[in-house]
């Protein structure tokens, strides 16, 4: 990676930097994620943990156990989630980025959904766009 990736929440309390590629570009339906971003579906991507920094006001920066080895963390002042990780999971070591708290561009290689069973009601997924 050339460059390093830098994000923020909305009021920009909380900044972090990645210094590792993302990978897994993902958009996930689970209910968890729609009712953590008020949304059809949250987008994500997975770093190594030890390549995140924060940068600004690590205070501000709050945690929440959604499920079992599930942590989610977001803006204690404007609550835009930005991370997650799952210490039960395959990758323990690696925390998975909003990818719209992204400030930096990046254009991933490719990407997929998941949890579409689970997905919202009123969201129309492109057949086109569906995981094969």
């Amino acid at each position: 990676m050339d460059q390093s990736l830098h994000g923020s929440c909305l009021c920009g309390a909380v900044s972090y930097q990645l210094s590792s590629a993302l990978k897994a570009f993902t958009h996930c339906h689970c209910r968890k994620c729609q009712k953590a971003h008020g949304a059809a579906f949250a987008t994500y991507a997975s770093a190594p943990r030890s390549a995140l920094a924060i940068t600004a006001d690590a205070s501000a920066l709050k945690a929440y156990p959604s499920s079992p080895g599930v942590t989610r963390q977001f803006c204690g002042h404007c609550g835009s989630s930005l991370f997650w990780s799952d210490a039960r999971g395959a990758f323990p070591d690696w925390i998975s980025i909003a990818v719209a708290t992204l400030d930096t561009p990046f254009q991933p290689a490719k990407q997929r959904h998941s949890c579409i069973e689970d997905k919202a009601c009123w969201y129309q997924l492109d057949d086109a766009r569906r995981p094969r």
